[in-house]
């Protein structure tokens, strides 16, 4: 598969304003390894390659395990997340699968609000709100996955 354009070249300005959002999230003081998590689920979700591919190369370069990654995909069912990183995971199903769902329940966002501060969530919102975005990008102009290496992020 070969990408179709150049989203970013085509569109600067909207790149740059994504750009800046990820160093919002990336400099908001949440863990990476929880943050790439969440980019990998939602990616997962999404059914992003090329995201799929950039971020488990990212969380393998942070230490992340095989074995984490592995069974993502059935993190409620696995005992490796911890309880702050099972909340991420779930807010970050119900907003990436929002449409249908008639919003995040008050269940949710509770189980959300113990783990995370309102600041905290706002920018786990955010994080999830940019990993999104960036799906909606790489799938439909078929950005190409297995090139990218950790530290690539200018050259998306």
């Amino acid at each position: 598969m070969t990408q179709r354009l150049d989203y970013g070249a085509l569109a600067p300005a909207a790149m740059q304003a994504m750009i800046d959002l990820q160093r919002h999230v990336e400099n908001s003081g949440l863990e990476p390894p929880l943050l790439e998590l969440v980019k990998m689920r939602a990616s997962q979700i999404n059914g992003c390659a090329y995201c799929l591919d950039m971020h488990s190369k990212d969380a393998r370069a942070a230490g992340e395990t095989e074995q984490r990654l592995y069974l993502l995909d059935a993190w409620r069912e696995a005992p490796f997340y911890n309880d702050r990183e099972r909340a991420a995971l779930a807010w970050t199903e119900a907003l990436t699968r929002i449409a249908g769902s008639h919003g995040v329940s008050d269940i949710l966002y509770e189980e959300a609000r113990k783990q995370f501060s309102e600041k905290e969530l706002t920018d786990l919102t955010y994080a999830i709100i940019a990993i999104n975005g960036w799906n909606r990008l790489a799938i439909p102009f078929r950005s190409e996955p297995g090139h990218y290496q950790p530290g690539d992020h200018g050259k998306r």
